[in-house]
């Protein structure tokens, strides 16, 4: 890509396409094209087709997707494979007939089975069922990589699809309905500190900036405790008299035990750009490695892990939150609700081998997304 290359962003809000756009500016692009949700409708089959016939981007990194926690995907299952699936036909379809030099499709490593070996590598894609609470949205994300695939073999694009593990940062999506789970402890704790506190300002604050459930910082204070304890965040009992503050519990789903892998949104937004300055489709099929074994001639998992190889559990995740916030209350994990799948650790050993490995320690990570949601 060239400095001036038109380069389209879809989903340049979010929490990954804002990274994205954040680090093609500061490496010097100047010709980025974006528009928001409302000005372009990516499920919308002609819109789409008008706006890349009046831009025609050189470039494509479709960042743009209906993401959300267990809680979300378990719930608007319909909602979550039906969008997905428009936004990412549209988009790489007419990409394909308007020339686009290079694609970049962004997913998620939910794609690999239930019970995947760990790590989780690129050739483990199909190989078993899907986790229920999420299949539709992992459906539609592997429905992506094969499309990218199938127009690379057919059409002889240059398609290249890439699976982040989760991710945090910047823009991150706070709401406790539909995020996911670091967010949501980060905004649970910190709500659960004001409420220990009695720090009423502190607290409709927050809800006015991201009302729960329509519930904002105008609402009374039975209001704001009611929607606040359907999110498990409660106080327990009143301190003793005289004293300031209240004994408060947050509620987290599940076990604790479940072991996930967080990735720094603006290290994965280096990953997508450095890929897109640097490797093409060629680069991840089997002919790339001449004699490789098992090759049997078939193209397929030519998508890239990208993560950092290393996890940790719900249980010491939410600690680690806690102790950044200075909420001083009380952990409660429900083990009557799901864990869902119990390890998601990525095998990234393609990604290092093209050249590229993440920066970002966990802990640094945390306090950085902490002062972003406070600021």
């Amino acid at each position: 890509m060239n400095k001036d290359s038109k380069i389209y962003v879809a989903g340049h809000r979010g929490l990954v396409g804002s990274a994205i756009v954040n680090n093609l500016t500061s490496k010097g692009y100047t010709n980025l094209v974006y528009r928001t949700s409302s000005e372009l409708d990516l499920r919308d089959s002609n819109a789409v087709a008008a706006f890349f016939e009046a831009e025609q981007p050189e470039y494509v990194i479709l960042a743009a997707a209906k993401v959300g926690g267990i809680v979300a995907n378990n719930t608007y299952r319909a909602d979550f494979i039906y969008e997905n699936l428009m936004i990412q036909n549209h988009v790489i379809h007419q990409a394909y007939l308007h020339g686009v030099k290079k694609l970049l499709f962004l997913g998620s490593t939910c794609i690999y089975p239930k019970n995947c070996p760990q790590p989780m590598k690129e050739e483990y894609l199909l190989t078993d069922v899907l986790e229920y609470t999420n299949e539709p949205y992992a459906i539609a994300k592997i429905a992506g990589i094969k499309m990218c695939e199938s127009y690379n073999l057919q059409y002889g694009t240059n398609f290249i699809s890439v699976m982040p593990t989760n991710l945090y940062g910047p823009n991150d999506n706070f709401d406790l309905e539909k995020s996911h789970v670091l967010p949501a402890l980060i905004r649970k704790m910190h709500l659960g500190k004001a409420l220990e506190q009695n720090n009423w300002e502190a607290l409709r604050k927050d809800l006015n900036k991201l009302p729960i459930e329509g519930v904002d910082g105008n609402a009374s204070e039975e209001a704001i405790l009611t929607i606040l304890g359907n999110y498990g965040i409660r106080s327990t009992f009143p301190f003793g008299e005289g004293q300031e503050g209240n004994s408060v519990r947050v509620e987290i789903w599940g076990t604790g035990k479940p072991m996930r892998e967080f990735l720094w949104s603006e290290d994965m937004a280096d990953a997508c750009v450095f890929i897109m300055e640097n490797r093409d489709f060629s680069d991840v099929t089997p002919s790339a490695v001449e004699g490789q074994k098992g090759n049997t001639g078939e193209i397929r998992n030519t998508h890239i892990n990208i993560g950092t190889g290393e996890d940790i559990s719900i249980y010491d995740l939410a600690h680690l939150v806690k102790t950044t916030v200075g909420f001083n209350g009380e952990l409660y994990f429900n083990t009557e609700k799901p864990d869902g799948t119990m390890k998601k650790l990525t095998d990234v050993s393609k990604l290092k081998a093209l050249g590229w490995e993440y920066e970002v320690m966990l802990e640094s990570g945390v306090e950085q997304a902490y002062q972003w949601y406070k600021n």
